[in-house]
């Protein structure tokens, strides 16, 4: 049975990914499409820079975030002052840091669901007198949405299991950014808290496994369905 602490930190975790997730949503299929289609001056940086968060250590982008959305920070002064928007140590911060660790999962998997649609479908809506625009809408989108469901769902995945760059940009308060790794970590400091690490990991473990699954599942019924043969 949970208790009380443990289902805020569940429910926050639930809260944070959900949002998280959203805000990847557009930003990551567009740069995914970009990334498979467009040659540019500079595409090997601009690809580098997104994928950086999986390379780094989670405190780097937590403490880039403080700094500059803290409540010091030029961005954060800025949107305080304006928008009267705080994210530094509340639950919107914690957002922010769980969308940017997890946003090149999104974008990989949107870059890779386009890579994989075959060309000439997208030809041939175009000689049918379809627009750049309509095809795109028509043809591609739908196509895409197989790898688009498993970014949405790696990224939720990635967000609950988020601990380095929360912790370092909102902080561990108890009922505003404690989530769900957060409460394991504070569990494990606390005298007699071995009993509810225990309850919150196999939790996590249970979503991770859930999330692997669903999205290889997934995965083999994108191929499938676009064709694709497996090695």
């Amino acid at each position: 049975m949970l208790t009380q602490p443990e289902w805020q930190a569940l429910i926050l975790s639930a809260q944070v990914g959900l949002w998280a997730t959203l805000v990847c949503l557009l930003p990551g299929i567009g740069c995914g499409w970009l990334l498979a289609r467009k040659n540019f001056f500079a595409k090997p940086a601009f690809e580098a820079l997104l994928f950086m968060p999986m390379v780094l250590p989670p405190t780097v982008p937590g403490y880039l975030l403080l700094v500059t959305f803290g409540s010091q920070g030029v961005a954060g002064q800025w949107l305080k002052t304006h928008f009267n928007i705080e994210f530094a140590f509340n639950w919107k911060g914690a957002v922010l840091a769980s969308a940017i660790i997890a946003f090149p999962l999104m974008v990989q998997a949107a870059k890779l669901s386009v890579q994989m649609i075959d060309r000439r479908l997208e030809q041939a809506a175009s000689t049918l007198g379809a627009n750049p625009l309509k095809v795109w809408l028509t043809v591609t989108l739908p196509l895409m949405l197989p790898g688009i469901l498993i970014g949405l769902i790696m990224v939720f995945s990635r967000s609950l299991g988020e601990f380095g760059a929360t912790i370092t940009f909102v902080g561990n308060i108890v009922g505003e950014t404690r989530t769900l790794p957060l409460a394991i970590y504070s569990a494990t400091h606390q005298i007699n808290g071995d009993a509810m690490a225990i309850r919150l990991i196999c939790i996590s473990l249970g979503f991770a496994f859930f999330a692997l699954l669903l999205s290889n599942i997934l995965s083999r019924r994108a191929e499938k369905w676009l064709g694709v043969n497996r090695a």
